[in-house]
């Protein structure tokens, strides 16, 4: 039989791969507008996950999350994921894909430079390396270009401080990931009756309906949110931290590789020479993660 950690391998690979691909998926909803495919994946996101809740039996988990504190720091987090979602979807509309993959390359690394300033966590030699090397792709980016790398690190920023708010909480990531949408959801279902009355323009202006695979796309969009999610948590209890964190950079490599040779959006110069220093600063704060893990695992003389 298959060990627990075998197992937790595949659901990362899985769940990797389905965020690493969902360039393709977003691609196909080109045409219909940001916001009205982030109020779909909230609507339905929010139904997939009450059903899942339900047939769990685990819908009374739900009262400890909505208690005032604590649905305050949810309501918190779902405004940082959603700003998330828009930008990575806006970017694969308007043919950035490349810089989102780089948004998500840099998350980690920001993850441990918050973690430092506001949980007051220390960085070892390594990890200030790594720290020190993206620093310096940004920054020679932002000058190379001309302008600040807005894509890059707004996906880094928000899915960071999401990582930071979520930390901080103690019920499970589906319950909280359940409330995020339930939250959002009521704004979502009114944007969406309003394009369907005229409220914002031309009545029945909405997408949903309109084709038959643009709709099956707005539907599936609650399972690219809700099964990665379930194989992440599935992975994250049997598999060390570290193994976790190294998996997780198949998830912009992939990014990469779907941006450039099936979404032609290629590579600059300028992209060219910071993708190594980041390659380089992972490289790094993956050593350093594969060290701590050792170290705890060693056993005690």
């Amino acid at each position: 039989m298959m060990s627990e950690a075998g197992k937790g391998v595949i659901a990362m690979v899985v769940c990797c791969t389905m965020w690493g691909l969902s360039g393709l998926f977003f691609a196909v909803l080109r045409e219909v507008p940001v916001i009205e495919v982030l109020a779909h994946r909230t609507l339905w996101s929010a139904i997939l996950f009450l059903i899942i809740l339900a047939l769990t039996g685990r819908l009374a988990a739900l009262r400890e999350a909505l208690r005032p504190r604590s649905l305050m720091i949810i309501a918190l987090a779902a405004i940082f994921i959603s700003g998330n979602w828009f930008t990575y979807v806006w970017a694969i509309q308007h043919n950035h894909a490349v810089e989102a993959s780089f948004g998500y390359y840099i998350f980690p690394l920001l993850s441990v430079l918050l973690g430092v300033l506001v949980l007051r966590e220390r960085l070892g030699r390594l990890q200030l390396a790594a720290i020190a090397l993206v620093t310096l792709a940004v920054l020679y980016m932002g000058i190379a270009e001309g302008h600040a790398p807005v894509i890059p690190l707004v996906i880094a920023v928000t899915f960071g401080l999401y990582g930071l708010i979520k930390k901080q909480l103690r019920t499970e990531p589906l319950v909280t990931v359940t409330v995020e949408v339930l939250v959002l959801a009521p704004i979502s279902a009114v944007y969406l009756l309003g394009l369907e009355l005229g409220w914002f323009g031309p009545a029945h202006s909405g997408h949903f309906g309109r084709d038959a695979t643009e709709t099956a796309f707005l539907l599936l969009s609650a399972g690219m949110t809700a099964v990665p999610l379930m194989l992440f948590s599935y992975a994250a209890q049997r598999l060390r931290l570290a193994t976790v964190g190294l998996m997780q950079y198949l998830n912009p490599s992939l990014q990469l590789f779907v941006a450039v040779l099936v979404l032609q959006d290629p590579l600059s110069q300028v992209q060219m020479v910071v993708l190594p220093l980041i390659w380089v600063a992972l490289a790094l704060y993956s050593v350093a993660g594969f060290r701590a893990g050792a170290r705890k695992s060693a056993p005690a003389p």
